[in-house]
């Protein structure tokens, strides 16, 4: 059959469905993926931050948004000191977050910085133009001296679509037309495409160009089977949202995003797997909890609250930062332990990125958070 083209994909032309994927017998009996792990590095960590608005508990007081600002550097730069090997900006559009123009704190952030690399978490494709995301992080790349990661994703939240004159009867179609031009964008310099959304483009040039060649390019997803099937069909890295429930049941979905890579003839280590998780390290488990528990439980009970959800409890939070839930809290040993055993539940994976911010979080606790995270977790699972 041939490597799957874009263009192959977005026709449906002459690649396996969902359903065949799923259909096809799994090499192991626990959803493991027969793959040599040989090439497999030590996971990465890294940072993923929303630019939550926060109210400081120490202080008594709401952190203005260019103070917040000055925070959010400081925390980035101590990222890069004590050598963790990413720092991620979110894409929300709404009041309680600062983080509506990703590439303007990325930089600034590559500015102070020298080996981290930097990227979206994630960047809402859906709502904007591929030719000025390209750009975008292009000239970060340049910025940066080839430090950049661009997840792309659809984002968990809504405002983004009415914001930019969007309806969400095009969720899908959004997505799926600005990936397949972005993607042309990133093979080359002069690109002749059309679509639904956007007006064609005729063999103009994009400009700049990036360091790296390819410009890392990242689908982040969540539970829907079919968006794993798309990255692996694609044979782009998958960055997995992971929020609730327990990690070790997405091994089926990585499983499948795995296989469909290989049935595309994409190499295995061309399919790198990342996790977006909640997370924070503090000096005991108990000290972890307590810090970020008023945090988590407002911005939950907001959240639940929009949605139509019953109000989050002590209880809930307590089972999602245990030993099978998908918060990674505590002291180094145990986020340590965690963080390796959800990679091999996973058939391995390269990265995880822990989202630390939180609206009752002190600058100071966050600083410490990152701190042991950099110093005490990463030697320990890099060693693992």
């Amino acid at each position: 059959m041939g490597r799957p083209t874009r263009a192959r994909y977005a026709a449906g032309q002459g690649l396996s469905p969902v359903p065949d994927l799923l259909d096809w017998p799994s090499p192991t009996a626990s959803w493991g993926v027969a793959i040599d792990p040989s090439w497999r590095t030590a996971v990465h960590l890294g940072v993923d931050s929303f630019v939550s608005a926060v109210f400081d508990p120490s202080a008594g007081r709401l952190i203005g948004p260019a103070e917040r600002m000055e925070h959010l550097l400081e925390e980035i730069a101590l990222a890069d000191e004590v050598g963790l090997y990413s720092f991620g900006i979110g894409e929300h559009h709404r009041s309680e977050y600062y983080d509506s123009a990703p590439p303007v704190i990325l930089a600034a952030a590559a500015a102070r910085t020298a080996r981290i690399r930097l990227g979206s978490a994630v960047a809402v494709l859906s709502a904007a133009d591929p030719v000025r995301v390209f750009q975008q992080f292009a000239t970060l790349d340049l910025i940066s001296k080839g430090r950049i990661d661009l997840v792309v994703g659809r984002g968990s939240f809504t405002e983004a679509f009415p914001l930019f004159g969007l309806s969400l009867a095009d969720y899908d179609s959004l997505f799926e037309e600005k990936l397949d031009l972005l993607l042309r964008i990133r093979e080359s310099e002069h690109v002749t495409w059309s679509g639904r959304h956007r007006p064609p483009l005729t063999g103009q040039g994009v400009y700049p160009r990036p360091v790296q060649n390819p410009l890392p390019i990242w689908v982040g997803v969540g539970g829907t089977p079919e968006s794993f099937v798309r990255a692996g069909l694609l044979g782009l890295p998958l960055m997995v949202a992971i929020i609730g429930g327990e990690p070790r049941q997405f091994a089926p979905l990585v499983d499948l995003y795995r296989r469909a890579g290989a049935q595309a003839g994409h190499a295995p280590e061309q399919l790198q797997v990342g996790l977006h998780v909640f997370g924070f390290v503090a000096e005991s488990a108990q000290a972890a909890a307590d810090t970020i528990y008023p945090g988590w439980h407002e911005m939950f009970t907001k959240v639940s609250r929009e949605r139509g959800f019953a109000a989050p409890s002590r209880a809930q939070f307590d089972a999602t930062s245990g030993p099978d839930g998908a918060f990674f809290l505590g002291d180094p040993d145990t986020v340590a332990e965690k963080l390796v055993r959800v990679s091999g539940q996973l058939g391995g994976v390269d990265r995880i990125s822990l989202q630390m911010t939180n609206p009752r979080l002190a600058h100071a606790d966050l600083l410490r958070g990152i701190e042991l995270l950099g110093r005490e977790v990463a030697p320990r699972v890099a060693g693992s």
